[in-house]
């Protein structure tokens, strides 16, 4: 369809010309100018005493909090690998995580139990929150990111099975749209022997028992 000389061409129109690259207009800008552009988009006079440094800021923020694109999750659990002689699950429940939604960059959080089932090689136990944090530390979407956990270590030991469960809220339901305050989003990902509903059930039921939060 052709477009008349009055048409606007959307961003999404933009970027998809240049291959989801930034526009060649703002090459030239500094991610600090960009933000500095944003707040004085918002009515804000970005030369204020308290936002003089904000892009400053928001920039460092920005980068801790998509560091995970930088962090390779095969690295981080072969680097804790053991032998062991034991096949009984391994369950690590209540790992506090922060990530950002892709959809609107507003932050949902939460907890993460994730588990497995060894065959001949464990990880080591912080490794497991760690590999949480590099897939936290993205842009995300909570289906994505409780598959991805999953995937990594069943790629990493190979195991007879590997559950995750995340239980989350997220800011982009509570302080916009409809404004739930109430509301959680609780998802999961099964694999190997987790899909199987004896072991699925024991896991479940582990999450759920809050008795292990008093030892």
């Amino acid at each position: 369809m052709k477009r008349g000389p009055m048409a606007t061409i959307s961003l999404q129109d933009k970027l998809s010309r240049n291959s989801g690259s930034v526009p060649p207009a703002l090459e030239k800008y500094s991610t600090q100018e960009i933000y500095a552009e944003l707040l004085r988009r918002y009515d804000e006079d970005p030369t204020r005493d308290g936002l003089l440094r904000t892009p400053e800021r928001v920039e460092k923020a920005m980068k801790y909090l998509t560091q995970g694109y930088h962090q390779e999750p095969a690295g981080i659990l072969q680097g804790a690998l053991f032998d062991v002689d034991y096949d009984e699950m391994v369950l690590v429940k209540d790992i506090e995580m922060f990530s950002l939604c892709e959809h609107h960059m507003l932050p949902f959080f939460g907890r993460v139990h994730v588990a497995y089932i060894p065959n001949g090689k464990v990880v080591g136990l912080s490794k497991i929150p760690r590999l949480v944090e590099v897939f936290a530390r993205r842009l995300q979407v909570q289906e994505r990111m409780t598959r991805q956990i999953a995937e990594a270590i069943q790629d990493a030991i190979n195991p007879q099975g590997v559950g995750v469960v995340i239980e989350a809220r997220h800011l982009c339901m509570m302080m916009r749209g409809v404004e739930k305050q109430n509301s959680s989003t609780v998802t999961s990902a099964m694999l190997g022997v987790f899909q199987q509903q004896n072991t699925r059930g024991e896991f479940l039921s582990l999450v759920r028992d809050r008795s292990y939060q008093q030892l």
